[in-house]
């Protein structure tokens, strides 16, 4: 039995597919489009994904897409008259295009497809799960919990804000949820518009701005108050009731209304080319520290609700990798899972295993001695050595090409310990938003400048943005505080306290910029500025370059850590073809690229000349 599962028309199309239970491929839009967050219909990861499993469209069991288009629609029109008469003007520019498109979905899927191929609609079924159903099913499907938990929390489904579910064996039941307009996600969402940064984009510079507010201080405290007092009521269960007099999200076309929050906090909306104060991390600490609370409680609750000793969670608010440490450190479960692609793309994949599962309710086999059943999410595409000397055709590049991968992987370590920026282009690409040793740029951690190199002269993004390490799953616990897999960069735990380097005197008073290059540890391209990183383990079963590449860098200086960042620049999604993984390490300072056995060395290519300058082919996020 083969399934597709789509989502699109929101943001981050996708698309997967499943045989039999088993994930044979995934991909997000963007890869193939480069748009960014491209939320139109996923033709050309449907087209990977066909292609990977040898299958025609009239070939699968079904065709799943990933939430209930007609209850979103209901959700608009009650919400609009229920804030009537405000809301107007968005109400006008919302319904043409759910008049055109959204609202006969079917159509438009239909049509969609018979570009690919022309699709026998008797044939193949087409199915619409709920949301937070496809969300749920992502996260537990995959997991190695034969019974779980099962947390989702994101901006909106169709309804639904958040949910508690219980997994068992294949099923899933809904056991409680949290409605629109009251939603983690868009409280979240709505502090990531007032600091200056994109909705639906910019929550992890959010979260990775947090940590430089002054932690303990009376104005972070005074802001937390007002958080509470006049934004968000939180109940013990970690269900929330929002102010609707100080936001716009359910009728208007901002995110907050903007006057009543200058006057609450003192300042007025950051635009994002202003620069950032204290008075902005310190409200970026505040709503951290209550996302962090509300997750806690909604934790406490699914465990009361299930007597469940295992967690999977998945949704938008699933990213936030901060609020997950948290919530692994209080020890309310023994295990926790957060599935990779959290956010709308995994939803393909969701929707896909809720329909194998719920729908045709096959069994579900569980081998609780792996990790998971996602192959450390390297589900897209891979290319091949002709793919690359395609590539140094079409350029007249120059490249090394090694017979012997230890000799380059022996080369590649050596390259790092100098101080070479290194771009990694290995094997199938990563399905969902983090590069996890497939599309990377990797660097040594130990090196005190390259925080500021990465971010100014590669990523050509703000500076005060932290970079996550890569670290030998056998070696997690010598340099952080924990001793389990992290296999997807979403746990956050402190770095060693024997490692940690402590800030002299009157630190906390030093301006954003004065903090951001201090030596915090042994390790300081990877640790943030409250001692903390966010841990990717390598795997020897599910990335064995990568994990040799670490082994061979350890063999030559006794450090099992190096800088992971995904490979591209601001505004790029990650790269999928050589040929991206070539312009983009032509456009930057990187040092070197490794593309399979082939590497490249910068001075020894022919000189970049483009005709327009590429700095604005991407949108700056």
């Amino acid at each position: 039995m083969t399934i597709l599962g789509i989502s699109a028309f929101y943001h981050d199309s996708a698309a997967a597919i499943i045989a039999n239970g088993e994930i044979i491929a995934a991909a997000q839009e963007e890869r193939f489009t480069r748009i960014k967050h491209d939320s139109a219909f996923p033709e050309n990861a449907i087209r990977f994904c066909l292609q990977r499993t040898g299958r025609s469209l009239n070939d699968l069991d079904a065709i799943v897409f990933y939430e209930k288009p007609m209850l979103k629609f209901e959700r608009l029109l009650e919400t609009y008259y229920n804030f009537s008469p405000k809301g107007v003007g968005s109400f006008v520019t919302a319904m043409p295009s759910w008049i055109k498109e959204k609202l006969f979905l079917k159509k438009v899927i239909y049509e969609a497809l018979g570009k690919i191929e022309k699709l026998d609609r008797k044939k193949v079924k087409l199915l619409f799960p709920e949301h937070h159903l496809s969300h749920a099913a992502s996260a537990f499907y995959p997991s190695s919990f034969e019974n779980s938990a099962i947390l989702t929390i994101d901006g909106v489904g169709e309804w639904a804000t958040a949910s508690i579910c219980k997994g068992t064996g294949n099923s899933i039941t809904i056991l409680k949820q949290l409605d629109f307009p009251h939603s983690l996600g868009l409280l979240y969402s709505a502090f990531t518009y007032f600091l200056g940064f994109k909705v639906n984009s910019g929550e992890y510079k959010l979260m990775g701005l947090a940590p430089y507010g002054n932690k303990g201080s009376a104005r972070v405290a005074g802001y937390v108050d007002l958080i509470r007092k006049h934004l968000v009521d939180i109940k013990e269960d970690g269900s929330i009731f929002l102010n609707q007099d100080y936001f716009n999200y359910a009728v208007g076309l901002t995110m907050v209304k903007e006057a009543k929050w200058a006057k609450l906090f003192g300042f007025p909306l950051r635009m994002p080319e202003n620069n950032l104060e204290q008075h902005h991390c310190d409200l970026a600490m505040a709503i951290q520290e209550v996302a962090e609370e509300i997750v806690l409680h909604l934790g406490k609750e699914a465990r009361r609700l299930t007597g469940c000793d295992t967690l999977c969670m998945a949704g938008g608010v699933a990213l936030n990798c901060v609020a997950n440490g948290k919530l692994d450190d209080a020890k309310i479960f023994n295990k926790i899972f957060v599935t990779p692609a959290s956010g709308d793309a995994g939803g393909a994949l969701g929707a896909a295993y809720a329909a194998y599962y719920i729908y045709f309710n096959q069994p579900r086999q569980v081998d609780p001695a792996r990790m998971d059943n996602l192959a450390g999410s390297y589900l897209g595409p891979e290319y091949s050595a002709l793919d690359v000397e395609a590539v140094c055709n079409k350029y007249n590049a120059q490249a090394e090409r090694f017979t012997d991968e230890d000799a380059l992987l022996k080369q590649t370590a050596l390259l790092i310990s100098d101080g070479n920026v290194i771009g990694w282009h290995q094997g199938r690409m990563e399905f969902g938003p983090r590069a996890l040793g497939a599309r990377s740029i990797i660097a040594d951690a130990r090196n005190s400048e390259m925080q500021k190199k990465l971010n100014l002269k590669i990523k050509y993004r703000e500076g005060f943005r932290p970079f996550a390490p890569i670290v030998l799953s056998e070696d997690v616990s010598e340099y952080f505080e924990h001793n389990a897999p992290s296999p997807y960069m979403l746990l956050v735990k402190p770095v060693k306290k024997g490692r940690q380097i402590p800030y002299g005197d009157n630190y906390e008073q030093k301006e954003l910029l004065d903090k951001l290059y201090f030596l915090r540890s042994d390790i300081p391209a990877v640790t943030h500025i409250d001692y903390s990183a966010r841990i990717q383990t390598v795997h020897r079963d599910t990335n064995k370059k990568l994990w040799e590449l670490l082994q061979a860098f350890k063999k030559l200086t006794g450090c099992s850590v190096l800088v992971n960042t995904s490979f591209n620049v601001r505004g790029e999604p990650i790269v999928n073809t050589p040929e991206d993984a070539y312009r983009c390490f032509m456009r930057t300072d990187m040092d070197y690229l490794v593309i399979g056995n082939f590497l490249f060395d910068k001075k020894k290519q022919p000189e970049w000349v483009e005709k327009k300058d590429w700095k604005t082919e991407f949108a700056l996020d």
